[in-house]
């Protein structure tokens, strides 16, 4: 899993579904249930931080590019 659609299709399997209308929320979101998760023992310590800092770069991509429109 290298990417931001694939940890949202991760999620899916535990019946977590993201749609808040924007992207920048649902990647918060998105965080906030690997979170979860990993503090209920489902991610190990690897995959925990892989999916953390790929959803760091997403986050970061997603305030560049609503920087750029204004």
């Amino acid at each position: 899993m290298n990417t931001y659609y694939d940890i949202l299709q991760f999620l899916k399997q535990f019946d977590v579904y993201i749609y808040v209308g924007s992207r920048l929320g649902d990647i918060e979101l998105a965080a906030l249930e690997i979170d979860n998760l990993y503090h209920a023992g489902v991610l190990d310590e690897k995959r925990y931080a892989k999916f953390k800092l790929i959803l760091r770069h997403e986050h970061t991509l997603e305030e560049q590019r609503q920087k750029a429109k204004i």
